[in-house]
This record gives structure tokens, sequence and C-alpha cells, in this order.
């Protein structure tokens, strides 16, 4: 088991151990609760054969009142144990997803997005009376309209060929050696794939962040928190299940740390200021600056200040003033030459961190 004291799988129902966290405790939840599928009658193949379908009591409900009862009494224990930058994820398929997210709204927490889990490789409809179910939707959510919550969007950028991530997900189901099993069937009959959290986990938590899995199920949450050097509470009220996930958490290596790093755009970098490069000789006063088409110079004063005639003033400032505009960023306005080469005041920036990071 994970050696960090938060990393735990609790027997019980979600709602009442819920209740017994501290409030604002967690950073992350991933919620993958009973669909409600109200099954009427086995389904069977072509061939004659059962499938393997959610038939277990946990889905069952008397009506859908109860299922909303349900639904919001989870959701209010949820809200209270997140943080306040904290993120909710909730999945479910069209059983369910549109009577949670009204609970969802009600329950005061934000929509951000939602994404659609597209299945790769569906379930066919084998009755042939109705479009194949081939996704299901997952809702994304702050705490509230104001929240800080976390998103590493550069790094979903870098994982889809640095492209912006989409919210349609092109993701298989579980299967194959993946699939969890006892003697020989399937340990749970909802399993999500490894990939799915992955990405969620990668997207919205930092390592060491606390993630609460209240269904926790075939433990795949655990699993990947586990891999990625993230806590994680997981709620079961099923014994088989516990057993399951234990064996699954035990079984994953953690990823070393320096795997863990990913990628971060500039806002996210320590802030330098024009004048510590003057300090530390990365440029030097009297240094002439120019834009990139040579139309104005600057020229750079002791105190990191930039001075054109008589017009002192920032790099920002400075920069806006000749190009009468309300705004500039003089790091990529202001360039040095060398060699008769212009580079940007930015390119003397990533020098600087570079040297500071490697002291």
């Amino acid at each position: 088991m994970d050696s960090e004291p938060t990393s735990r799988i609790i027997k019980g129902d979600c709602i009442e151990q819920m209740a017994l966290l501290p409030a604002k405790s967690v950073d992350l939840i991933f919620a993958d609760p009973p669909y409600n599928l109200q099954l009427n009658g086995d389904l069977t193949r072509p061939e004659g054969k059962t499938v393997d379908a959610v038939d277990d009591a946990w889905d069952h409900f008397d009506s859908f009142a109860a299922y909303d009862e349900f639904t919001r009494n989870w959701l209010a224990q949820a809200r209270r144990v997140l943080k306040d930058n904290g993120a909710l994820w909730v999945i479910g398929s069209y059983h369910n997803i549109f009577r949670v997210g009204t609970a969802v709204q009600d329950a005061g927490l934000w929509i951000l997005n939602d994404v659609v889990w597209r299945k790769s490789n569906p379930m066919p409809n084998f009755k042939g009376t109705r479009f194949t179910n081939a996704h299901e939707t997952l809702i994304w959510a702050a705490k509230s309209d104001k929240a800080r919550y976390t998103f590493n969007y550069h790094a979903m950028k870098a994982m889809n060929d640095d492209l912006q991530m989409r919210s349609d997900w092109l993701i298989p189901i579980c299967n194959g050696a993946e699939r969890a099993k006892v003697d020989g069937a399937k340990a749970h009959p909802t399993q999500k794939p490894e990939a799915l959290l992955y990405r969620i986990l990668a997207a919205c938590s930092v390592p060491g962040a606390v993630v609460l899995d209240p269904f926790m199920g075939s433990g795949t949450t655990g699993a990947v928190a586990r891999r990625l050097g993230r806590s994680f509470i997981g709620m079961e009220r099923e014994q088989g299940y516990i057993d399951v996930a234990q064996a699954r958490i035990d079984a994953v290596e953690p990823l070393p740390a320096d795997a863990l790093e990913v990628s971060q755009g500039r806002r996210a970098q320590p802030k330098v200021p024009f004048g510590t490069l003057v300090e530390n000789g990365f440029i030097n006063p009297g240094t002439v600056l120019t834009d990139p088409r040579r139309r104005w110079q600057a020229r750079v004063r002791a105190d990191g200040s930039l001075a054109i005639g008589r017009e002192t003033g920032s790099i920002h400032k400075l920069g806006a003033l000749v190009q009468k505009a309300p705004s500039c960023n003089g790091w990529t306005f202001w360039h040095t030459e060398k060699g008769g080469t212009l580079q940007p005041l930015d390119a003397l920036r990533d020098a600087y961190r570079s040297r500071a990071a490697a002291h």
C-alpha cells in the first residue's frame, strides 16, 4: 500500500464516510456513481448468449426520485470535503448524467466542461433497435464560478501533439490484460480504463494532491493515483471489490519524481524583472535595443529602465509608447543585436532562468 497516510480504501457507504472527512480536505474528486440503468430482463447476443450487463443490486433504485435524492446527498458531502480550489469529475451515461448534471448545478458547483468519452471499441447494440451506445459523458466542475482550480493546460497540449486538447476523448473501453478478473470472470461490470483516469489526474491535479473516489469499485482511480504520485481515498461498500482494488493498487510501481514533471506555460515560470538581467550582467547599461523591424531604438539605463530621447520607462511602457498602443510585451518587442542577428529579450530571460535553475 502507498506509504502516504491519506492513501487508503475505506469500507462503507460513501455518504456516511465522506461525512467523517474534514471539510476542504480533498483536491480532486472522481465519481463514477451508479448509473441507475433500470434494465428489464436479460440482454442476449444474436447467437443467444447472455450479455454481461450491469444488474447488480447497487445499481437499482426504486424510482427516479430516490436516485435524485441519493445524488443530491453524495454531492453535498463531496462539495463539503472539496477544497475551494478543487474540482469534481463525475461520469455517467444517458440513463443518469442529465439528472446528475442538474444536481451538480443545484449543489452550487460550477460546470467547466462536459467531456465526451468516445469509445473506440464499444459493445454493439445486439437488439438492433437503437444506435450503438458508443460514448459516456463526464462533467468537470469547480467548487464555484470564482474558484482557482488546477488545469495543466500545457501538459494536455503536449499530450495531444502540441494541439489544444479537445473535449471529445477517443479512448478504448477496458479490456484485455487491464480488465480485473476473479475466477476468469469480470471483477466489476463497469471498470473504467486507466487511460481515462490518467488524463483526468494529469490535467487537474499535481503530485501530492489528494484524490477522492467515493465509488471506488475495482480501484482504477487508486491505481492511477499511485502511479502518478497522488494520494487517494477510495470508498467502497462491497468487500469483494475492495479486495480486487487493493491487489491492483499494491501491484502498481509509482513513477519516479522526475518523471512526474509536466509542461508549464510561461506564467508558471519564476518572474524575472528586466532589472535582474542588468544587475546580473546578462545585458549591460548603455546597450541599444531595437524592435524586430528596426524602426525604434532605446538605450538601457543602469536601473533597468529604457530611454528614448527624453522619454523613459520600463521595457513595456516604452514599447507601448513608440507604437501608440495601449500595452506592449517588452520581452518580445525589444531585441538585442549580436553579429547582425536580433534576439528578443525573452531569450536572455530564458538564459538567466536556466542558469538560476542550475544553481
